[in-house]
């Protein structure tokens, strides 16, 4: 919007003490994000001037009230392993997450089959039928997501008690922004990964993520 009290590029004019207690306030601009992407980044600094950066909390880090368990495991495995931590009847919601469309939808109807609850969210939905398996999610109508890493981000889920990679991600921070749908408002979380010889990229990183954290375990 047009502003008439043009702010100047001086000291003085970033006193925020003397802005707040002048009758000709200066316009700031306030940006919000879940997310800094580095693109993000080079924007808000090409429009604004001077901009301060406010993190809340730690960037980057899974918070301590997430346990984190990996398996080391074949492909094939991938499901029987699955319904063995299904079965144990975590409470719900509980979302997994797969790296492809397909492989969202073909879960989510073998799941159906066994008797679970199960809902999809994927790039293939339209927005009602996201809004539609998110509201289901929340109203306790399905028990369990299973979506791409659509959901990793900007979606707010309360109480998820459990987050499985069934696909690990294919990034060290898409991992981090997946887990970190469980242990939110204060709750504790546990977030499992099946990884396979196909991840081995991303040992490392997950390995150095692994040992900040408070508890983890490994098989």
């Amino acid at each position: 919007m047009p502003v008439s009290n043009i702010k100047t590029d001086t000291d003085q004019t970033e006193d925020t003490l003397e802005n707040y207690n002048s009758k000709n306030k200066y316009r700031q601009t306030v940006m919000f994000t879940a997310t800094m992407s580095p693109a993000v980044e080079r924007l808000a600094r090409r429009y604004l001037r001077r901009p301060a950066i406010v993190h809340v909390g730690s960037v980057g880090i899974p918070v301590d009230r997430t346990e984190q368990v990996v398996y080391m495991i074949h492909e094939n495995e991938k499901r029987k392993k699955l319904i063995e931590i299904l079965k144990r009847r975590d409470k719900p919601p509980i979302v997994i997450f797969v790296n492809q469309k397909k492989i969202a939808d073909g879960l989510a109807k073998f799941l159906e089959k066994l008797g679970f609850n199960s809902c999809t969210l994927h790039g293939g939905k339209g927005q009602e039928q996201r809004d539609l398996a998110l509201t289901s999610l929340k109203n306790g109508t399905k028990d369990i997501l299973v979506a791409t890493d659509v959901a990793g981000r900007g979606i707010d889920i309360k109480n998820v008690s459990m987050v499985i990679n069934y696909d690990m991600a294919k990034t060290i921070e898409d991992y981090t922004h997946r887990i970190g749908r469980t242990g939110r408002d204060g709750k504790t979380g546990k977030a499992v990964s099946f990884v396979t010889n196909e991840d081995s990229a991303l040992f490392y990183d997950l390995k150095q993520v692994l040992l900040q954290s408070s508890f983890l375990g490994a098989h």
